[in-house]
């Protein structure tokens, strides 16, 4: 019996192997047809692989923070509604490759928001990578220094979701606004984004003056299709004592 267990994990099927033991050693599996046993293992298997993918998706996104959907406070005060926060957990944003622009004050919950949106996407099978915007600069610069940001754009343009935290810290120079006007420009109305900003989206524009034009197309991109929160209220980040 543990030698079926043992070639299950030579096949790179553990969530068989795990079943197989858990059926031998609850003695359940005299109990089961063929067809049961047989439809125990195959389930089995596939929620292993689906946890196993889940898993490494989330890894590659690198979330600042680690929280799900269902630890939001859902405070429609606070703009955090809780029917237009669900059917963003629909995904269906992503399908469309629309927008999502969160703005408010610092502490408001826009990180921990798009966080959770990002990391439910992992959970539902999607691509996603993180980003603080000064640390995405940081990493294109490095890659033009290395010559490898066609891949970076490439790999970027695949995702289908990109979480930019932190847009309009600090003015765009000239080649950041070219470098993300072209991320934008390759996943418009193709792939997912969501920005999160202390900013307000009506002063956007002044953190672009660099090139107007860039301006002009990034804002057409981003703004217009883009399905929108707006937290208000009180810093929820407790005081350091």
């Amino acid at each position: 019996m543990n030698e079926i267990a043992n070639e299950f994990k030579s096949l790179r099927m553990p969530g068989m192997a795990g079943c197989w033991t858990s059926l031998l050693e609850t003695r359940k599996i005299d109990s089961l047809s063929f067809y049961e046993g047989i439809q125990m293992l195959l389930q089995a298997e596939k929620d292993q692989r689906k946890e196993n993918r889940n898993a490494r998706l989330i890894s590659a996104a690198r979330f600042r923070y680690q929280v799900t959907i269902e630890e939001l406070n859902f405070d429609a005060a606070r703009g955090l509604e809780r029917g237009k926060i669900m059917q963003m957990a629909t995904c269906e944003y992503i399908k469309q490759g629309a927008p999502i622009l969160i703005t408010g004050a610092t502490g408001t919950g826009k990180s921990w928001l798009g966080t959770a949106l990002g990391y439910h996407a992992c959970l539902m099978g999607f691509k996603v990578a993180y980003f603080n915007i000064q640390k995405l600069f940081e990493k294109i610069t490095l890659h033009r220094i290395e010559a490898t940001l066609p891949k970076f754009f490439e790999k970027m343009a695949r995702m289908d979701l990109l979480i930019i935290d932190d847009f309009g810290v600090k003015a765009m120079d000239g080649q950041q606004l070219l470098d993300f006007m072209e991320l934008m420009e390759d996943r418009h109305a193709r792939k997912a984004t969501i920005i999160m900003s202390q900013l307000p989206v009506t002063d956007w524009y002044d953190v672009m003056l660099s090139n107007t034009t860039a301006a002009d197309a990034i804002l057409d991109r981003m703004v217009h299709t883009a399905y929108r929160f707006e937290l208000k209220g009180d810093t929820m980040r407790k005081p350091n004592n």
